[in-house]
């Protein structure tokens, strides 16, 4: 899973997709993802990464992982 190249993204959340013109906003924690995939991070490094870092459980994680993935590409935002 890959970030599009030219998806603009900013360290306070702000992400523009200059293909349909379309902006949206992150929260902390989707923007951290978002800065991860931009580095060519797997998904699985992702993920080990935010259970380490966060008190989730691994069962919540993968279901926010999932909804954050299908709000990227509903909005066309990876590859």
């Amino acid at each position: 899973m890959k970030l599009k190249k030219n998806i603009a993204t900013s360290e306070t959340g702000f992400i523009f997709n200059p293909a349909t013109g379309d902006s949206f906003t992150a929260n902390a924690l989707a923007t951290e993802i978002l800065q991860l995939l931009k580095q060519d991070r797997s998904p699985a490094d992702i993920k080990t990464l935010l259970l380490n870092r966060y008190d989730v459980e691994p069962n919540q994680l993968e279901k926010d992982w999932d909804d954050l993935v299908a709000q990227l590409r509903d909005h066309q935002l990876l590859d």
